[in-house]
């Protein structure tokens, strides 16, 4: 009943773009009958429709979309299906999309992205890694740039006038990650020509819960260097290689924790030396506990790997990438070092920070796409207010999913997946195989090569990223087997019988690296007429060592005025005629594959989240093409060993069943599902708390950071400056209590001299309570003064010396008070969970200090500009 009550509210949903589709079809034909540069002159009428508000917002958004459907036909050749412009309307609503694996969200992107980019404010089309972004903007991004608006795209290793340029295009394409720490670096900018990024406006998440969900579980953090002692970290490394497990210490494997136990305790106070391990000035505990997570809990070749320049590189465990420049905080990056025996950087300070959640907040209007958003749409609804509505397939899906296989042990469960991949060869398919880590996915390459099976693996080792677009593009052929980490989970097609464009390019980088030697005809994939025909060609070219692709070969021999340009035309030729082939052999290929029943994807474990699950099963069976899955676990994997292994394990002996012999049981599929649900409930929990206790400081950055855009942006902070000085007078006075025994405070006279910078003492003298009032507005007088005095003694120096000197000391104190402020925030937050034994809520508890904290950060930023502003002294050194 409730299934047919949610099936009824989603189709309700979807009927109101019925109507809007319905005229964006009934557009087609005008559009089409329109030259190139009248779709262009039409996108400008547009931009002024929509700043004179002539026409209403339904017109324009079916003006818009049938423009871009038209220009991507031209530029492209591909037409958007209706379902595409459904899922364009949902993501112009501010709303998610949910679109399966193959249906073509990158097409559909296009469409809301250009709209929203009529309003010249800037668009985001964010994506989870550079490969990708780099990718839309370059193949999807034509159609923008085709209709007259400019795309930009933000790479990791881009200056930053680069940066500056890109994001001020109408669309920007980036990543997740640049997108937040741009934004943090240029909330530390000291002037505005630093500041890269506009005002956010509009932004579509490719792959929203990847980036909202996954992503969201840890802080952006952009921190400077620490000075705390590294000594100590090879130390416990080396004392808690002597701990046993469950004897000196325990491991919390589900909540990633270790408590070190009384036996543990008394070895390591006597191993070190001190009779108190959490004692405040010498601390031993921290270390000892990040000493026992980075042996226990952390693996190389799963968690991280270690690099040529001998660096710990974080692995994402969702997408299977190197995470390069993240370190994990609290000291525990140091305690990997420590442990593979590197050398130790230096622990870092917060210097500014912000969670996913509270950046995309930024946005005037949110919105998403991805193929599993459904299991997540409560916590969707509740922080970002993003509502998931699922789109329909274009065509119905044909892949079967096939019940999990479990296994008593890893090597049995491994010895099936290469038999499976052995029978998938012999028959032709191509299989796709998901690995969690980079060690398991070399584990079965090895394995494989013992096969005598041929392969393609894919992994977040530099060696193999080079070649991702290549492998990803291959992996659909005929008799491919492709391992893969969850790398390969997000934001790729495979396509059945291989991409011919991707094969062409392919074969041309081979020839051109072998062009000097041209009697390893079988090494580069060619047949003897095509090797004879591009011989010729080459036979009188000596190819730089820079250039290896078809692209670089063209611009090389058109560049080169030296060479005959007959050239560059036989090398057009050749691609050309090489392109028809491949894409004929593409074609049989695809129907010799799909006739064999498509690409069979094996998944070697579940991972904690079903949507990872789901993202691999649905690189098999893009629209309407055959495909098949299957999982193969093992009681050993960490999902099943955590949740219930050992009673799985003694039921297969109870039932008399052999080793050798799979468990396939519906009871066993449904408890793994109950199992994951636990896992997402509890990373739900973790990002619920952490944006809960973000918020309170999310107030409290949004005022400091705007604060500081208004200080970089206003020409003279003079008045800023005498505001402060009055309200740091008024301070003083209130909070010290201004009498004692009718007679002015010696202290109260000293703090004023010091703030104000006057070099002499004011005599305390009798007051009644109306000569209190007269007191601080005569200290306001006397701050008048030096005030005067002290823009009078710079002018003299040079013109507006003041103003730049009292722009500088504001956001040094600002900075300086905001990194203080966070590391007290940070001890705040770990301790206050102590207050719950208290009968007190912590969340309550931690907002009032963090409050408290707040003040006192904003009344010592107030003294300490008008204290430096006062007593500063301009140094001339006359020699020079």
């Amino acid at each position: 009943m409730f299934e047919t009550f949610f099936q009824d509210s989603t189709k309700r949903a979807l009927t109101k773009y019925d109507q809007l589709v319905n005229q964006i079809n009934a557009l087609e034909k005008e559009f089409n009958n329109l030259t190139d540069t009248q779709l262009r002159d039409y996108t400008t009428q547009l931009k002024v429709d929509l700043c004179n508000g002539v026409k209403s917002n339904d017109q324009i958004t079916t003006e818009a979309f049938a423009l871009v459907r038209e220009a991507t036909m031209r530029v492209l050749g591909l037409r958007h299906f209706d379902v595409q412009l459904v899922g364009g309307l949902i993501l112009n609503e501010g709303k998610i999309a949910e679109m399966k694996t193959g249906e073509g969200k990158t097409l559909v992107a296009l469409l809301p992205t250009f709209l929203n980019a009529l309003y010249g404010e800037g668009v985001h089309v964010v994506t989870v890694n550079d490969y990708l972004a780099r990718r839309d903007a370059e193949s999807v991004g034509q159609v923008h740039t085709f209709l007259g608006l400019s795309v930009g795209l933000i790479q990791e290793d881009m200056e930053f006038e680069e940066r500056k340029k890109n994001y001020a295009c109408d669309v920007t394409y980036v990543t997740n990650n640049e997108l937040g720490f741009d934004y943090l670096r240029d909330n530390m900018a000291f002037t505005v020509d630093e500041i890269v990024q506009r005002p956010f406006f509009y932004c579509v998440v490719d792959e929203v819960d990847a980036i909202l969900i996954d992503e969201a579980r840890t802080p952006l953090i952009i921190s400077g260097p620490s000075k705390a002692p590294t000594q100590k970290y090879l130390r416990t490394t080396k004392l808690v290689n002597t701990l046993c497990k469950d004897i000196h210490y325990s491991v919390d494997e589900k909540n990633q924790n270790a408590t070190l136990l009384e036996e543990g305790l008394a070895f390591c106070e006597q191993a070190l030396g001190t009779s108190d391990l959490y004692n405040v000035e010498d601390p031993w505990i921290p270390y000892i506990l990040n000493s026992i997570k980075a042996k226990e809990l952390f693996v190389r070749n799963t968690h991280y790997i270690a690099n040529e320049e001998n660096e710990i590189i974080i692995v994402d465990e969702f997408t299977g990438r190197t995470m390069v420049g993240r370190r994990w905080s609290d000291g525990l990056h140091q305690a990997v070092e420590a442990k593979e025996g590197l050398p130790i950087q230096d622990e870092s300070q917060t210097l500014a920070s912000i969670t996913y959640q509270n950046l995309f907040l930024l946005y005037s209007k949110l919105s998403g796409m991805t193929g599993t958003a459904k299991t997540e749409e409560v916590e969707f609804e509740k922080i970002y207010n993003l509502q998931v509505i699922p789109v329909p397939t274009n065509r119905s899906i044909q892949r079967k999913d096939f019940p999990d296989l479990i296994y008593k042990n890893q090597y049995l469960k491994w010895q099936a997946i290469a038999n499976e991949c052995l029978e998938m060869y012999n028959l032709g398919r191509p299989v796709l195989v998901g690995t969690t880590t980079i060690e398991k996915s070399e584990l079965l390459a090895a394995l494989l090569t013992e096969y005598q099976l041929p392969y393609r693996l894919l992994n977040a080792r530099p060696e193999n990223i080079e070649s991702e677009s290549e492998i990803i593009a291959q992996a659909g052929c005929k008799n491919a087997i492709t391992i893969a980490t969850n790398m390969a989970g997000r934001g790729t097609d495979i396509v059945l019988g291989g991409n011919p464009k991707s094969r062409t390019l392919s074969r041309f980088q081979k020839f051109i690296s072998y062009s000097k030697s041209l009697t390893v005809a079988d090494q580069v994939d060619l047949s003897s007429d095509e090797l004879s025909t591009l011989s010729k060609l080459f036979k009188d070219i000596q190819f730089p060592d820079y250039i290896y692709t078809y692209a670089q070969a063209l611009e090389y021999l058109e560049s080169n005025s030296d060479l005959p340009v007959q050239l560059s035309e036989e090398l057009k030729s050749n691609y050309l005629r090489l392109s028809e082939s491949d894409k004929n052999i593409a074609v049989a290929d695809r129907s010799t594959v799909q006739n064999l029943g498509g690409l069979h994807v094996i998944g070697t474990e579940r991972h904690e989240s079903r949507r990872i699950d789901n993202q691999l099963r649905g690189r098999s069976g893009r629209q309407g093409d055959p495909g098949s899955s299957r999982f193969f676990l093992s009681l050993e994997d960490k999902l099943l060993r955590i949740f219930g292994g050992d009673k799985i394990s003694g039921l297969m002996q109870n039932m008399g069943l052999q080793e050798s012999v799979p468990i396939q049981s519906k009871f066993l599929n449904q408890s793994l599902e109950s199992a994951q649900k636990k896992v997402e409930a509890y990373y739900f929990d973790i990002r619920k708390k952490l944006f809960e206790y973000d918020q309170a400081l999310n107030t409290q950055r949004n005022g400091v950071y705007i604060e500081r855009r208004r200080i970089l942006e206003i020409d003279s902070l003079r008045d800023w400056i005498i505001e402060y000085a009055e309200r740091s007078l008024y301070d003083v006075v209130f909070f010290m209590g201004i009498t004692q025994n009718g007679l002015l405070k010696t202290s109260i006279l000293q703090k004023v001299q010091n703030l104000l910078g006057t070099p002499f003492l004011f005599q305390p003298k009798q007051l009644d309570s109306q000569e209190e009032v007269r007191f601080i507005s005569y200290l306001q007088q006397q701050f008048q003064i030096s005030y005067d005095l002290k823009e009078a003694e710079m002018k003299l120096i040079e013109p507006g010396l003041l103003r730049e000197l009292e722009r500088s000391f504001l956001l040094q104190q600002i900075d300086f008070s905001w990194k203080e402020h966070l590391q007290k925030i940070s001890a705040l937050r770990d301790a206050v969970g102590w207050r719950a034994y208290g009968q007190k809520d912590p969340l309550t508890e931690y907002k009032q200090e963090a409050y408290n904290f707040f003040v006192i950060m904003l009344t010592r930023i107030r003294h300490r500009v008008v204290y430096f502003v006062l007593r500063s002294r301009i140094i001339i050194d006359v020699k020079n």
